[in-house]
């Protein structure tokens, strides 16, 4: 009989300390994770707390109530909002009447507002303010009186 209470003894020992480093593990566990998810210390700390003090249904309860993305997933999504608005911010708008335009538009389709103006020299599309072409040099036609003034 002795011997008996002697293995109970040691299985209750064993289970005990099963018990106690999985608590460990859990709060172990949750001060990792919430580290992960914000920087706020106080709120690290009282989840630690929270899984230590309740055990297993504090780290449900943290479960339910941790942040849903990690500090690196939420500034991903950041990058990524911020490129889909600088595309949406570099897309051109036709001055005349506010819809969408491609950078190789003359004309745009719904107004016919000038977008654009071919150079006479190389063909490439310039930016109707432009009174150089920046890709071959020709001045704009009706600029060149003005420009050779200047040089004088």
């Amino acid at each position: 009989m002795s011997n008996l209470t002697t293995i109970f003894q040691y299985l209750t020992a064993l289970l005990g300390a099963f018990l106690a480093a999985l608590w460990l593990a859990l709060i172990f566990w949750t001060y990792r994770d919430i580290r992960s998810r914000t920087q706020d210390k106080l709120v690290q700390i009282l989840a630690a707390l929270l899984a230590a003090v309740m055990g297993p249904f504090g780290v449900l309860i943290y479960l339910v109530l941790r942040p849903r993305l990690t500090i690196d997933q939420e500034y991903q999504q950041t990058l990524e909002e911020e490129a889909l608005l600088v595309e949406i911010e570099d897309e051109s708008l036709c001055p005349g009447c506010g819809g969408r335009t491609h950078a190789d538009w003359q004309l745009c389709p719904t107004c016919h507002t000038h977008l654009r103006k071919g150079c006479d020299h190389c063909g490439r599309l310039m930016e109707l303010s432009w009174q150089v072409c920046p890709y071959c040099g020709t001045p704009v036609e009706g600029v060149t009186t003005e420009l050779q003034g200047t040089e004088t």
